[in-house]
């Protein structure tokens, strides 16, 4: 890869689309231009798997013989909500100002299937597993969940037992604490 040249100005955009499974994907530039590649592993230097398509992403981009390219992530913005109503299973006393006092939790995806739309994590230290919603993944900024995957939880009591209602990348959680 040669360098035509180096940005040092961020750049934000919206995740076009991402698939983990192809490891790249696409962000729609917010002053225009031609869309820039998102790799996998400069989303997993970043510290996440995936991201949602229409999140807010902020990068440090690169103009190569190819064409631009993300070579560092700065911030990711889960997409905005769009007006669907929660998860039935959510109780309606959790409101997203709410769940910022429930305690992320650590956790291991056990299963996640995205055509399916859930999946299962477990809580470090417990037994009982902990579903996950597709568009609770989808919410919390993220596209898909791969088994053994390191995340952070925070996890209620739903309708049918305990759930997540937030999901972040461990390695992010960790950051934010620093």
């Amino acid at each position: 890869m040669t360098d035509v040249d180096d940005s040092t100005d961020p750049i934000g955009g919206l995740v076009k689309w991402f698939d983990p499974t192809k490891g790249f994907g696409f962000v729609i530039p917010d002053q225009g231009g031609p869309d820039i590649l998102l790799h996998a592993n400069v989303l997993r230097n970043f510290g996440q798997s995936s991201v949602a398509d229409g999140s807010r992403i902020v990068l440090q981009v690169q103009e190569t013989a190819r064409g631009v390219q993300a070579i560092e992530v700065v911030s990711i913005e889960p997409p905005e909500d769009d007006g669907s109503p929660a998860l039935a299973d959510i109780p309606h006393d959790v409101s997203d100002m709410s769940l910022d006092d429930v305690p992320f939790e650590p956790a291991r995806v056990k299963w996640f299937d995205r055509s399916k739309g859930f999946g299962f994590a477990n809580v470090f230290g417990r037994t009982e597993d902990i579903f996950v919603h597709v568009e609770v993944v989808r919410r919390s900024g993220l596209a898909d969940l791969q088994p053994g995957e390191a995340v952070a939880l925070r996890v209620i009591d739903g309708s049918r037992g305990r759930m997540a209602a937030h999901v972040a990348a461990w390695d992010s959680v960790l950051k934010a604490k620093s």
